[in-house]
C-alpha cells in the first residue's frame, strides 16, 4: 500500500490500513520515543498512546505528499514522550555541570552505528536530551521549545549546547574505545 491509500483507507476505518500504518512507522516511531525516553516499557505505552492518537484524529490529517504521515505521527510520538516527562515532572533542567569542549567542528559520526547514536542520545539528561530531540529531529526553533516546556529560550540555547557538547565527549570516546 502506499502511503496515501493508507491514510485513505485508515479515515474511512480500514483495519488493513491501520495495521499496515502502524507495520510501516511503528520503527520509527519508536525510535522517536527512545530518543526521549529510554525506557522500553515507557516507549511501548507512548507507542501505542501515539497511533491511538493518530488513528483517532486522522480526521484531521492533510496528506501532503510522501512522508508527511510518517513526519506526521512521529511529531504526535514526541509530543507524547514529552507530556509524559512533564506529567512526571522528569523534565531536569541542568545549569552547571558545562562540558569542556573545543567549540570546533563537530566529531565524524561515520564510523559509529545509528543504534549507538541513539543511545548516546537516550543517556543525555533528560533537559539536554529533550532539546536536543525538538531542536535536530523536531527542528523547532528555541522560541517554539521555549513555550514548549516553559523555559526561558536562552534556557533552551544552553541546554542544546551543552547536549552537543556532551555528545561530542560521548562519541569521542567511542571512538577512542573503538578504534582498535
Amino acid at each position: 500500500m502506499t502511503e496515501l491509500q493508507i491514510v485513505n483507507g485508515v479515515k474511512s476505518g480500514d483495519r488493513k490500513a491501520m495495521r499496515a500504518m502502524y507495520d510501516l512507522l511503528a520503527g520509527f516511531v519508536m525510535a522517536t520515543t527512545r530518543r526521549y525516553l529510554g525506557d522500553s516499557d515507557t516507549c511501548r505505552d507512548v507507542l501505542q498512546d501515539a497511533f491511538l492518537q493518530a488513528f483517532t484524529h486522522m480526521g484531521d490529517f492533510a496528506y501532503r505528499g510522501d512522508g508527511s504521515l510518517k513526519a506526521w505521527v512521529t511529531r504526535i510520538a514526541a509530543n507524547e514522550s514529552i507530556n509524559l516527562l512533564k506529567q512526571g515532572q522528569r523534565i531536569t533542567f541542568l545549569q552547571a555541570q558545562d562540558v569542556e569542549l573545543p567549540d570546533d567542528d563537530p566529531p565524524d559520526i561515520g564510523h559509529i552505528p545509528p543504534e549507538e547514536i541513539n543511545r548516546m542520545i537516550a543517556s543525555l539528561p533528560t533537559g539536554y536530551r529533550v532539546v536536543f530531540n525538538q531542536y535536530v529531529f523536531e527542528h523547532k526553533s528555541h522560541k517554539e521549545i521555549a513555550q514548549l516546556l516553559g523555559i526561558k529560550e536562552n534556557s533552551s540555547a544552553s541546554q542544546l549546547l551543552r547536549a552537543k557538547r556532551l555528545l561530542a565527549k560521548m562519541i569521542n570516546q567511542y571512538k577512542q574505545e573503538h578504534d582498535d
